[in-house]
Formats: structure tokens, sequence, C-alpha cells
């Protein structure tokens, strides 16, 4: 297995890309990505190669990441309106379906909730989420499509 440092190196700028696709903002990214490699390091002897360790440090990345938003408190309503024409049942009805995507994605089996996240949040192109998984980009492509159609189907559900 390759030492640390090298780990570090290899995958710093695309764990970096992946966690600034997440929050959105570089100085939280930077902490984020600092974080993830702290706890890669100390979890180094439990990565068993089930996943290419690219997949491994970006999954640590959005698990602290989803860890960190569960523990912040709700902004308060005035400053989550984004002009006046929002109305708090417009704000509401925007997070209640945000809520539900969200539900819908994290109750994906694997692959399909990780490369459903990669394609969006990560941004990645289907020929770099194929590679991570040693597939091809058509796999990554129809198993990204078949995620979406399965959250879509899910949210028209609990719709009714």
């Amino acid at each position: 297995m390759e030492t640390f440092e090298q780990i570090y190196r290899a995958y710093f700028t695309d764990v970096y890309r992946y966690c600034l696709k997440l929050c959105g903002n570089t100085d939280e990214a930077e902490e984020l990505t600092g974080e993830t490699f702290f706890k890669a390091m100390q979890k180094l002897d439990s990565y068993r190669g089930a996943c290419e360790l690219r997949v491994w440090l970006c999954q640590i990345a959005k698990n602290k990441y989803l860890s960190e938003q569960r523990k912040r408190k709700p902004e308060p309503l005035s400053d989550t309106l984004e002009s006046p024409a929002d109305s708090p049942e417009d704000l509401a009805v925007r997070t209640d379906e945000a809520e539900r995507v969200s539900k819908a994605v994290h109750r994906l089996d694997e692959p399909y909730k990780e490369v459903f996240l990669l394609r969006v949040y990560g941004e990645m192109p289907f020929e770099n989420i194929g590679k991570l998984f040693g597939k091809t980009a058509n796999w990554a492509c129809v198993t990204f499509h078949r995620a979406k159609a399965r959250i879509k189907s899910e949210l028209e559900e609990t719709k009714q």
C-alpha cells in the first residue's frame, strides 16, 4: 500500500474539488478536505480495497459534510428569503421538496447513490466516474440515469 503522504499528494486535488462542489465555499472546502484526510489517516487500516481509494476518500468527505450539515442550526427565515417576491409559503415548498429529494437520494442502493452524488455534487464527467468504479463511461451514465429514475419514481409515489 502507498504511504499516506503519497495518497495525500495523489488525491488531494480530487478530494478538494469534490468538497468544493459539496459546500460551494473555498474556506469550508479546505477545512473539509483537511478533516477528510485526517479521518482517512486514522482509518487507513480499515480500508479494504472494495472500491478505488479516491471513492473511499470522497465517501469520507461526503459523510463529514453531511454530519456537519445536520449539526448546523437552520438560518432564520428572514435570512433565507432570496427576494422580496419569495413568500414564506414558496420557501416552505422549496425546502420541503429539497428535503424529499435528499431523503430519496440517501435511500438509493449503492452504486446508484454514489454515482448520483459524484455526478450532481462532484460534477464529475461520466468517464471519471466510470474509472473510479473500474467501469466504462457508459456504465456510469446508465447508472446515473437509473438513479434519477428511481428518485423521480419515489418522489411521485410520496406525492400521492
